[in-house]
């Protein structure tokens, strides 16, 4: 019997016929899906210290259990002291099983760990149906020893979405269970 991720089980028995009810769709392929999540750190201060990158290749590695690979500088700019290829960030993509169990973590235990927490806004929809959260401190995922941390970074997690629109993209963000709060 093959492993398959709450999550995912959960899009395909619960949350398609609710999205089909909601907007009317006339086939279940048009519901819109989870394509993969973009998880972006960037180490702006690994110009000074090397270390820095492979430290949040380390801890970002754990974070999402799939290795994360370096972001490399594109031109250099010489009032940062910053050359071509040099790299200054970390990002992850996943697709799959591991998108579905890094989800699920996130929603359950990741965010309520969050100090103040009432809910991610809703202002990083793109208008193309993805969505952006910044989290600002890595701690807030277990698989981080506090004690071991050099430095406090945050990172940005994007859900990019088959969907259309914005409306589609935080309903099904929503149903999922990430608990997007309402502006006023």
């Amino acid at each position: 019997m093959e492993f398959k991720p709450r999550l995912k089980t959960k899009y395909i028995e619960k949350i398609v016929p609710a999205l089909v009810k909601q907007f009317e769709f006339r086939n279940n392929m048009e519901v819109p899906r989870l394509k993969k999540i973009c998880i972006n750190q960037g180490v702006g201060s690994a110009i000074a210290d090397k270390k820095l990158i492979d430290v949040a290749i380390g801890e970002m590695t754990m974070i999402t259990g799939q290795k994360a690979v370096p972001t490399k500088s594109k031109k250099d700019i010489s009032n940062f002291k910053l050359r071509k290829g040099m790299p200054i960030g970390v990002h992850v993509t996943l697709r799959g099983n591991k998108m579905y169990e890094f989800l699920d973590r996130l929603i359950s235990v990741a965010l309520p760990r969050v100090r103040d927490f009432r809910g991610v806004s809703d202002k990083g929809f793109d208008g193309r149906g993805n969505y952006t959260l910044g989290i600002q401190e890595q701690i807030i995922f277990h698989e981080i020893n506090i004690d071991k941390i050099a430095k406090i970074m945050g990172m940005d997690v994007t859900f990019v979405t088959s969907a259309k629109n914005d409306k589609e993209a935080s309903a099904l963000l929503k149903e999922f269970g990430l608990p997007i709060r309402n502006q006023k």
